[in-house]
């Protein structure tokens, strides 16, 4: 397997099988939601991955039709993210009949079939107690090999895949709700004594709705990114932090008011 992949949490966007991925750490941050009810001070991340997987068609291989392809927005863990994603649109090149593809329900991802390679943007949008804004990410497909000089082969596919945390801040209080407990999610701490209401139920009448990629077809290929996990634990541990220093500049905010309060009386 030939395998390309990048990690980035932005703050808001054939190499040999035993390489392990070089992960980048950058942040998505998102814009806030208009929802009246929020949680301040805190963050609900979403580790996603988008990429494409590339298989040569070998003998069945024409002039135009040299690789079939599949191009996709999945969690990093392979669960499902539609409690986030409500749609994802996949800008193709011009010379595809239909080029912009809306997928409305996961798993969100283009299957095709060609000969070149071209960038392609896929725009995420978001439930409305989620954000406002939808997020546009880039992925440029790839169909051969690093290694230009070496066969193709039919046996092991193209893999290039990017990492990303997409972060809502001070999210609100539905959308908090909605997903706890979600294992796509890294999910906050509350503040002290705050209660969420019960989790919202999920009736898959025995049929998988679950949205998840663990038993995709082309699961055996996607990265590992067992590395952004521990990436992930630090970004929670970085949001308590945060969320503690807040507290203390609001506990230290007010005792400068009453000592100002406290001078002015003196003074009188």
């Amino acid at each position: 397997m030939t395998t390309n992949s990048s990690s980035s949490k932005k703050q808001v966007q054939d190499q040999p099988e035993t390489t392990e991925p070089t992960l980048k750490s950058l942040r998505t941050k998102m814009s806030k939601s208009d929802e009246k009810k929020k949680l301040k001070d805190i963050e609900i991340s979403v580790p996603l991955v988008y990429g494409n997987v590339a298989f040569w068609l070998g003998k069945k291989a024409s002039e135009y039709q040299s690789h079939k392809w599949a191009v996709y927005v999945r969690g990093a863990t392979n669960e499902d993210i539609s409690t986030v994603v409500k749609k994802v649109v996949f800008q193709l090149h011009s010379s595809f009949n239909n080029p912009t593809r809306v997928i409305e329900e996961p798993p969100f991802e283009v299957s095709e079939s060609g000969w070149g390679e071209f960038e392609i943007a896929m725009t995420l949008h978001f439930h409305s107690d989620v954000c406002d804004k939808p997020l546009s990410l880039y992925h440029h497909l790839k169909l051969y090999p690093e290694d230009e000089s070496g066969p193709l082969t039919m046996k092991k596919p193209v893999v290039v895949e990017s990492y990303d945390e997409i972060v809502f801040p001070d999210p609100s209080e539905s959308f908090l709700a909605r997903v706890q407990n979600h294992p796509a999610l890294t999910f906050p701490r509350l503040p002290s004594g705050y209660n969420l209401p019960a989790p919202m139920q999920v009736d898959d009448n025995g049929k998988k709705k679950r949205g998840d990629t663990k038993d995709h077809s082309l699961g055996q290929w996607f990265t590992s990114f067992s590395e952004a996990d521990e990436l992930l634990q630090l970004a929670a541990a970085r949001q308590q932090v945060q969320a503690h220093i807040a507290k203390l500049r609001r506990q230290i905010s007010l005792l400068e008011g009453q000592n100002q309060t406290i001078k002015t009386g003196s003074d009188l």
